[in-house]
């Protein structure tokens, strides 16, 4: 960009792979947070399960300086909806053509085979090409067993998941979707 007094300034764009997901977090978190606030479901993020090694103690705060992973965590979020126990992960691409299988960890994978054997709703939650969709657990897991392919071709996703939408009011209204998946009727038929 050239400013007066013949003065350039470039702009970088620092990219940061490490929150990728954040993005898509935050308005889950929010539409979580409306779904609490308006008594409709009870969804919470689950933190990370660490063990505390050091802390540092300076100006009256507290500093984890060392920690480690203390168990595999299962998938980021769960709680209860209309009287069902729902979990589900959310998962970014930045592949235009397909899901990456790797992107869902051997335990997660497990895990998720365990909810759907209970009877619980369990899905993934995946933004590629821009547009976020919701992928049952069930079809997931289907993919996986029947398949020998590395990734989830988008077209796969396009077909047998749901597209969510984005409600002004609610955010990313997943629980639309979630009534349909879990069989439940729609307060608003």
């Amino acid at each position: 960009m050239n400013y007066p007094n013949q003065i350039k300034k470039v702009y970088h764009k620092n990219t940061n792979y490490a929150n990728r997901g954040m993005d898509l977090e935050g308005i889950i978190n929010e539409a979580n947070q409306y779904y609490l606030d308006n008594d409709l479901a009870l969804i919470y993020k689950k933190p990370t399960p660490i063990g505390i090694v050091k802390v540092n103690y300076e100006n009256n705060k507290q500093r984890i300086t060392d920690a480690y992973f203390a168990t595999q965590s299962t998938l980021d979020y769960n709680g209860l909806y209309k009287g069902k126990y729902i979990e589900f992960d959310a998962k970014n691409t930045e592949s235009k053509t397909s899901f990456p299988i790797n992107n869902v960890h051997e335990h997660q994978i497990l895990h998720i085979r365990r909810v759907i054997r209970h009877g619980g709703i369990v899905f993934l939650i995946i933004r590629i090409n821009g547009l976020i969709y919701l992928l049952n657990g069930p079809v997931f897991i289907q993919f996986i067993d029947t398949n020998t392919r590395k990734s989830i071709p988008y077209s796969f996703i396009e077909e047998n998941g749901y597209l969510i939408e984005y409600n002004y009011n609610r955010g990313l209204d997943y629980l639309k979707i979630v009534d349909l998946i879990g069989g439940f009727k729609n307060e608003e038929d």
